[in-house]
């Protein structure tokens, strides 16, 4: 037994379409400074954005050559949270490193 609504319609046959979209990412971006070292910066890689050797040792260079680094896409609170790691760390080990996001 359905109920009717005043317009005649039950409602159980209307079907609904929802669209969902995933939410942006934002790119966690390490930008060179003169003052960092190549093994803090790889450290960072590893440890904060699990990255292997190889792969941190390759955004090192971007970040040294090119001025910037991409260290990978997340949604909002995580790449937020990323930076935070990278400016806590580096300011316990003396390190001027700057980290930012990018909304792609």
């Amino acid at each position: 037994m359905s109920i009717k609504s005043p317009a005649g319609h039950t409602g159980l046959s209307e079907k609904v379409k929802t669209k969902l979209t995933e939410p942006p990412k934002y790119a966690v971006i390490l930008l060179n400074d003169n003052y960092t070292t190549f093994e803090f910066v790889v450290k960072v890689l590893v440890t904060i954005f699990r990255k292997n050797v190889a792969e941190s040792v390759q955004i090192t260079n971007d970040v040294h050559r090119k001025g910037r680094g991409i260290c990978g896409l997340y949604s909002k609170e995580i790449a937020e949270t990323k930076v935070e790691l990278v400016e806590q760390l580096s300011k316990k080990e003396g390190h001027p490193l700057k980290c930012v996001t990018e909304k792609t």
